[in-house]
């Protein structure tokens, strides 16, 4: 049998990252094309994000943007933070699940279409 279950539990709990942090999942968007996006917001101050994400023309700086104003909604409601302490700390977008699709094409054959998506998170921290 398992021992030591509970203290196990508890200490895994005070490990746990303190920072705040928002996830989107499933974006339908090849985590390629948002990591050009991210790459522009790492390190910034969070106004400084928001407003670079607002301005940017590409696709992916919208889901982009709603992660980052839902993390700064967590670092504020769930641990008391100051909006103007935060900067990005960490953000990345991994890989999701592929959708395969069919495209007919000629002499009868099928060619494959795959419809990639991401999973993007932003960890914010406070400046010290």
């Amino acid at each position: 049998m398992a021992t030591r279950i509970k203290e196990k539990a508890i200490k895994r709990r005070e490990n746990a990252d303190k920072r705040p942090r928002a996830t989107a999942r499933y974006i339908r968007m090849s985590p390629r094309k948002v990591k050009v996006v991210i790459d522009l917001i790492r390190n910034k101050s969070l106004g400084e994000a928001q407003a670079i994400l607002a301005n940017t023309p590409k696709a992916a700086a919208e889901p982009v943007l709603k992660v980052l104003n839902s993390a700064a909604a967590n670092a504020e409601n769930n641990l008391g933070m100051d909006r103007d302490n935060l900067y990005v700390a960490e953000v990345y977008a991994n890989q999701g699940p592929t959708l395969k699709r069919y495209r007919p094409r000629a002499h009868g054959r099928a060619a494959r279409i795959r419809k990639r998506t991401s999973h993007i998170t932003v960890i914010l921290d406070e400046k010290k």
